[in-house]
């Protein structure tokens, strides 16, 4: 193979492996501004979910979008869904086992326990921030089971 024969076929494979529209269009990543977004949800997270800090929510959008569906949207809805659920479950965790972020979505892959003798839930919640404000929320939760398939843990 020529070198220009050689130039055309990485040309190929990096648009084959770039994400949809990535020559059209090029985004830098604001590194940056990506690990401020991480650090205030784990931030938030910590205290929120583990310390039980209603305060916490203070990084919380009025106008928060939930995609759980047993969460309403909005702060206010969130702040008194949870006050409750942390008067009636004082025990919960929630431990963060790692995060990432892209852009101005975050990831966090949790171990969710009410108590010692828990197995818990495995949790994966995104988040997208806006402005220093969560603004957004899904998540993905799993039992922990007792027994599995193989020898590998959730986590």
């Amino acid at each position: 193979m020529t070198f220009g024969k050689s130039l055309v076929a990485l040309a190929i494979l990096a648009a084959i492996a770039a994400p949809s529209g990535a020559f059209a269009e090029s985004t830098a990543r604001d590194l940056k501004v990506e690990e401020a977004n991480r650090k205030l949800v784990v931030e938030f997270y910590d205290r929120f979910f583990n310390k039980h800090d209603i305060e916490a929510a203070s990084v919380i959008a009025d106008d928060y979008r939930q995609h759980n569906p047993q969460v309403p949207d909005g702060k206010k809805p969130l702040i008194s869904f949870f006050s409750g659920f942390f008067k009636d479950n004082a025990q919960s965790k929630a431990e963060i086992v790692r995060s990432a972020a892209d852009g101005d979505l975050v990831w966090l892959h949790v171990h969710a326990t009410n108590g010692a003798n828990d197995r818990g839930e495995s949790i994966v919640d995104i988040f997208r921030v806006k402005d220093g404000k969560i603004v957004e929320h899904w998540d993905v939760i799993q039992s922990v089971p007792k027994e599995a398939a193989n020898k590998n843990t959730m986590f």
